[in-house]
């Protein structure tokens, strides 16, 4: 093995794994191996820079320091204490430990963070007589714990911020969408740049500004910075030259068509910031971009050519007072949906699993995924113009990863 290749694990939302470890194969980074919730990969530390710049699915990437078993937090204490910590930050630099377990019989995760914590600055203390600082709100350096029945990994986490956070966002509006699932739910739909997109419930424009992106090749991260920045031997040539590629890369041409509308013009105003926020301005003014209000009861076809709906309404739970309308509003949607527009596809993302009834329309796929905390299905909808389709959904419930993985190649 490549003595430069290093150990690295992307936290990713679940359902997005397959996505991601596409993502890797496409950057040459050959050694994946795909997880619930995550994905491992060996690569160097340029390599390492490219996933954080470019992914569009992953939550966070941690480099992986060390494992070790374990009969008590004395033991991880001696683990992190034996850990060169010099080596990857200086003592001047503030620091935060996050603990995570999974079966551990440890009985307080606050008093190992304490030990871990302890180690650290123990061991710049014999090394260099000066210890860190603690920061728990904005660290320059994050280190991650994850302790399970037997053994304890320590990893240093090279994202910073969580990767969803692209550092353009400032009208969030309600409910924001997070950008790396908005991102995972145009590439589960299937959807490519050549195809129409529409929202109709665009919020503050996310699923749309993250299609743009994805249409010009624009490199997620180009407008936020990496917690790797702040290593003791980052390379700053080999970074800078990273992005320089990634600004060339961006194709301005590409022929498309993505359109967003809300029914709040306030809302459609804060999209268009974002979008000329996210560096998409060229496309609004050439109109391959666009938002505009309008009521999703009142949508139609953004284009002569059929192409994919792809959209996040309003959830109606059974314990919402506004249950009732939201069922009654969706209901409408789906009637203008089905005599306006003949041979597109839906794609509907709701924690509300009564949505496909409250449509009366069948669903020809599903998909969980989890926003936020809410489990959530992710409804695919053939559209015929006038027909209340009655399609079978055949097998279990809700597609598996593996068979994601399937459609996805």
């Amino acid at each position: 093995m490549d003595v430069n290749l290093k150990p690295f694990y992307a936290i990713v939302p679940l359902s997005l794994e397959d996505l991601f470890a596409k993502e890797l194969k496409a950057l040459g980074i050959t050694r994946v191996r795909v997880e619930k919730g995550g994905c491992w990969f060996g690569g160097t530390m340029e390599d390492m820079m490219r996933v954080n710049l470019n992914t569009r699915y992953a939550s966070r990437v941690l480099l992986k320091i060390g494992e070790k078993s374990y009969r008590n937090e004395e033991d991880i204490y001696q683990f992190a204490k034996a850990i060169e910590w010099e080596n990857y930050f200086n003592s001047t630099d503030t620091f935060k430990v996050d603990v995570s377990s999974h079966r551990s019989p440890l009985r307080s995760l606050n008093f190992l963070t304490l030990r871990i914590k302890d180690a650290i600055c123990d061991r710049f203390r014999e090394f260099s007589e000066e210890r860190p600082s603690i920061d728990k709100y904005h660290p320059r350096i994050r280190i991650y714990a994850f302790v399970d029945e037997k053994t304890c990994k320590l990893y240093l986490d090279t994202s910073g911020e969580s990767l969803f956070k692209r550092g353009w966002r400032k009208d969030k509006g309600e409910a924001p969408l997070k950008e790396n699932l908005a991102a995972g739910l145009l590439g589960l739909s299937g959807w490519t740049p050549d195809k129409p997109l529409y929202d109709p419930f665009c919020g503050s424009g996310t699923i749309v500004i993250e299609a743009a992106t994805i249409a010009c090749n624009m490199a997620p991260g180009l407008y936020r910075r990496f917690g790797f920045e702040n290593f003791k031997h980052f390379d700053s040539n080999a970074w800078q030259n990273i992005k320089k590629q990634a600004r060339q890369d961006i194709n301005w041409e590409a022929s498309v068509s993505l359109k967003g509308s809300d029914i709040s013009t306030l809302i459609v105003e804060r999209a268009r910031l974002n979008a000329r926020l996210a560096g998409l301005g060229k496309w609004l003014d050439d109109g391959k971009l666009a938002f505009f209000a309008r009521d999703a009861r009142e949508a139609e076809p953004t284009s002569e050519e059929a192409g994919l709906i792809v959209t996040n309404p309003p959830y109606g739970e059974q314990s919402n007072p506004k249950s009732a309308s939201v069922a009654s509003m969706m209901k409408n949607v789906a009637d203008s949906f089905k005599r306006r527009f003949a041979n597109w596809t839906a794609w509907l993302l709701t924690s509300d699993r009564m949505l496909p009834k409250q449509m009366r329309l069948s669903e020809s796929r599903k998909i969980v995924i989890f926003n936020g905390p809410l489990e959530c299905r992710f409804f695919k909808f053939e559209l015929t113009s006038g027909s209340y389709r009655k399609t079978k959904v055949t097998g279990t419930e809700v597609s598996s990863v593996k068979e994601q993985e399937n459609e996805l190649r």
